[in-house]
């Protein structure tokens, strides 16, 4: 496992410098790579947008969270989905368009509920309640199911809190990254 600090990456984003964030992924994946790693996992969904620059020169395959999370909702039979997490990320790509989104101040409450609780180990009941409305939201929609894109939502919120079944993304990429590692080499 391997890591640069949270504010190294929140300063690209910022910037939405996706180049010095796939520098940051990069350099982790050399230095995972030099110790023997085999397959590459980032659970955090908001820097997959750098993946198209990570990817032709990475030294190892990566798992991606967007296409794991794909593969359970289809395991699961579900057919439209919701995406949570921070406003980087449901602006972004990282997930098929189709997959609903919250409105725009829905996005940007949602966003200040992880960077300035979430991350920080906060967590108020009545953000959970926004969170709660914003999947309400989804399934009056007609979601199926929501995506917990974030790797902090689910300290707060899954199915036994949710009105629709949740998939987190970030134990979902560690059940793969499980069933990678134990599979048999090809």
């Amino acid at each position: 496992m391997h890591s640069h600090s949270l504010a190294d990456y929140v300063a690209c984003l910022d910037r939405a410098d996706w180049a010095g964030v796939a520098e940051l992924m990069l350099d982790s994946a050399q230095k995972l790579a030099a110790i023997g790693a085999d397959i590459l996992i980032c659970p955090d969904n908001t820097i997959h947008q750098a993946m198209p620059q990570v990817l032709p020169r990475s030294p190892r395959p990566w798992l991606h969270i967007a296409e794991v999370v794909a593969a359970e909702a289809v395991a699961r039979g579900y057919q439209r989905l919701g995406l949570t997490g921070t406003r980087w990320l449901v602006d972004s790509t990282v997930y098929p368009a189709a997959y609903a989104r919250p409105s725009a101040a829905e996005r940007d409450e949602v966003h200040r509920i992880i960077m300035d609780e979430l991350v920080n180990g906060v967590f108020k009941p009545e953000s959970v309640a926004v969170l709660q409305r914003v999947i309400e939201c989804f399934r009056d929609d007609g979601c199926d199911a929501v995506v917990l894109g974030c790797t902090e939502i689910p300290l707060v919120v899954g199915d036994a809190n949710a009105s629709l079944p949740t998939l987190d993304s970030t134990r979902l990429l560690a059940r793969a990254a499980l069933r990678a590692a134990v599979a048999p080499p090809r």
